[in-house]
């Protein structure tokens, strides 16, 4: 446009007619930024009450008589970024609750949970351990400072290949138990996961009384300076849960006793008792 009028000496009606431009595009100018004034006093709010939300610091500058819009603070407040991100509660269904009995069979309802305990100096870990509600046997402990629904999925995968599949796995409400991922294998592998309800841990007694005595055998035990030491004396204090230690509710004997002596057919690989085993001397001479 300037240099059609400097150059041929059109007038501005001529430059609007050849370059097909409307005039009101031509005179349009933007109106000043008026906003600086809210974005200061926001980042003051935002340094001193980090805090606040919007609907706080609105209501803070009309207090001290700043009149504006508050549709117009909220567009420069999320201009800034200073929307808070809000948390909100995964709601859960409603679970059904069901009693505790003891299954037929082997590999019909497992039990699984998460314990946590403190290294010498200061990291904390956490077991996942899983039972055979049949004869309380001890599946798997799995020691670590992570364990997701991924590893978990990893684990139950190995413990199937040598085991076999279960119909189903009664679990607690944990974010790891409740997660996407886990859902999908459980339904990929066609195995029924059994959720407690909400604050009630005797609905999977089983695992609690496991835990009582994982608890007071071995974590309460020992203070373990590596995840190694702890994998290891957990692994050796399995064997003899599952071999040598008496359990009432199955008439004084070993879980593995338990299992040979009530089973007419047995398909999966099992540990044998006349394997020579000191707990104590393990424990006395664990090196990692």
């Amino acid at each position: 446009m300037d240099y059609a009028r400097d150059s041929h000496k059109m007038s501005i009606r001529q430059a609007l007619r050849l370059f097909q431009i409307h005039p009101s595009v031509y005179y349009y100018k933007p109106l000043p930024d008026g906003d600086e004034d809210i974005r200061e006093k926001l980042s003051e709010l935002s340094q001193l009450h980090n805090r606040w939300g919007f609907w706080m610091m609105h209501h803070y500058l009309r207090n001290l008589n700043h009149k504006w819009n508050h549709k117009r603070v909220y567009r420069v407040y999320t201009e800034m970024g200073l929307n808070m991100r809000r948390k909100h509660k995964k709601r859960l269904p409603a679970r059904i609750m069901e009693p505790l009995l003891q299954p037929l069979r082997p590999n019909i309802t497992w039990s699984m949970d998460f314990m946590h305990d403190t290294l010498s100096n200061g990291v904390t870990f956490r077991s996942f351990n899983i039972i055979d509600d049949y004869n309380r046997e001890a599946l798997n402990i799995t020691i670590d400072t992570n364990l997701t629904s991924k590893r978990i999925i990893r684990q139950l995968d190995q413990l199937i290949a040598w085991r076999g599949q279960p119909l189903k796995i009664r679990v607690d409400n944990g974010p790891e138990f409740v997660a996407e991922a886990l859902s999908q294998w459980a339904e990929i592998r066609c195995v029924e996961l059994k959720f407690i309800q909400k604050g009630k841990p005797f609905q999977n007694g089983y695992m609690e009384r496991f835990n009582r005595s994982y608890r007071e055998e071995v974590l309460d035990a020992f203070c373990f300076t590596r995840l190694g030491e702890a994998q290891i004396l957990s692994n050796a204090w399995m064997w003899v849960y599952n071999n040598q230690r008496p359990h009432k509710a199955l008439g004084y004997r070993s879980p593995i006793d338990f299992l040979c002596r009530h089973q007419k057919t047995n398909t999966f690989p099992t540990l044998q008792k006349d394997e020579g085993f000191e707990w104590e001397t393990l424990v006395e001479n664990v090196t990692v």
